[in-house]
């Protein structure tokens, strides 16, 4: 019988692994928490219409990408592609925003979109969300932006690029999307089949289809669209970010693979990322969204920024957390003195020490051997002798110091060699 392998795009998340996405994630939770975002959560899986309607019916996401079902009651659902509708869905429910505005929130956890996996692209994979909802602000986008920046500063990440657009009003988009119009229908027949439909649904994803690059060279740029006043918008964001000392670059032909993007558009993108998968992630202004979900007029801004690729770059570059080696191996000298030795184990995990019990078969001398392998800093030897008068031997695996003392003062010793303290 075969064995079952995982599902294709999908990855484990295996122990040796496990410390940088932890050192990735608790940063991103600092960074943004010191810039007031405070922890949200939303369901996994949510109803198919709330994409279908906020992330929109012309994208690849809803049209390609989504893993869609029908549960036992015959309702539509979804897991989610994305986090954005389902963070503003939670935090209207709640009437979070009649309390105080912006509300200022974060989370990270799974999407999935069934996309051909590639590098830093799976089936299922993890994405870090921040969204500032509730007021208009050229300010909050600047803020939005620049907790990205400053959380891969804090990863010690170099090789960024950071892309900025705007979109506009709605009345920008129609303008611009009546000049694109123009500009692609006599090419139509040079279209793929994907950008001949978005034509008449889309046609400002045509500038993201890399199929038909050539031909967004010399597409119309949106800049003569815009209004003074959305121009006027932008340039305070753009301003704002010079004032925060973070370069960008200006890219007309940005503007993101989803329906609710209004106003300012931005895409972090890694030097080391190729092609069509260079961007970390990305996010900008939805002022709109909350009214296709059936709310009432309420602005935002945010980002999402892909876990995987960031730990990428993290391994490329070197990065990760500190090695800690806080955790004491626990060795019975003989069989019969398990017991005495899970029960000093215990008390070693009550006084806050990181205590691993080896109750294998294996000789003494290879035990400690393995602790040592796998990052035990100390272990401590109980033997009958050892179990009869109350006492532990303690064994300092770099040095080779060993004593012999009460249990509690072992604890005490330990904690000292652990933490310098």
């Amino acid at each position: 019988m075969p064995a079952i392998t995982r599902p294709r795009g999908t990855n484990d998340l295996l122990p040796a692994e496990s410390g940088l996405r932890e050192w990735v994630l608790a940063t991103h939770a600092r960074v943004a928490g010191a810039h007031g975002y405070e922890l949200i959560d939303t369901p996994v899986f949510e109803a198919t219409e709330m994409y279908e309607r906020g992330t929109g019916a012309g994208t690849d996401v809803v049209e390609k990408e989504m893993f869609s079902f029908t549960d036992r009651g015959g309702r539509a659902l979804t897991l989610r592609p994305e986090g954005t509708p389902g963070v503003l869905r939670a935090v209207l429910s709640a009437h979070l925003d009649q309390a105080r505005r912006p509300v200022r929130v974060q989370f990270a956890g799974p999407m999935f979109r069934y996309a051909r996996p590639q590098a830093g692209r799976y089936h299922e994979f993890w994405q870090l969300d921040i969204e500032a909802i509730g007021e208009r602000s050229p300010a909050l986008d600047a803020e939005v932006i620049e907790v990205a920046w400053r959380f891969y500063e804090a990863l010690g990440v170099t090789g960024l690029s950071l892309q900025v657009n705007t979109l506009g009003d709605l009345e920008d988009r129609l303008r611009y999307r009546a000049a694109l119009v123009e500009y692609y229908t006599p090419l139509q027949d040079q279209l793929c089949e994907d950008c001949r439909r978005r034509l008449g649904v889309n046609p400002l994803r045509l500038l993201d289809c890399k199929r038909d690059a050539g031909l967004v060279a010399a597409a119309p740029h949106i800049g003569p669209s815009l209004s003074p006043e959305s121009q006027s918008f932008f340039a305070e964001v753009t301003t704002l970010l010079v004032a925060a000392e973070i370069p960008f670059q200006l890219n007309p032909r940005l503007v993101r693979g989803l329906d609710y993007y209004a106003h300012t558009t931005f895409e972090l993108w890694h030097e080391s990322l190729q092609g069509a998968q260079n961007a970390l992630g990305g996010g900008g202004r939805y002022d709109g969204l909350a009214e296709v979900l059936g709310f009432p007029p309420t602005p935002g801004s945010g980002y999402a920024l892909g876990v995987e690729r960031t730990l990428a770059v993290c391994r490329e570059q070197g990065l990760g957390p500190a090695p800690r080696r806080e955790q004491v191996v626990v060795l019975p000298v003989a069989g019969t003195d398990i017991p005495a030795a899970a029960a000093v184990a215990r008390q070693l995990r009550a006084a806050g020490i990181t205590a691993i019990l080896d109750a294998s078969d294996r000789r003494l001398d290879r035990r400690l051997a393995a602790g040592a392998r796998h990052g035990a800093r100390a272990a401590v030897l109980v033997g009958a002798d050892e179990a009869a008068a109350g006492t532990a031997t303690w064994k300092d695996l770099d040095s080779g110091r060993q004593e012999t003392a009460t249990v509690a003062d072992v604890a005490g010793a330990l904690r000292l060699l652990l933490t310098g303290q």
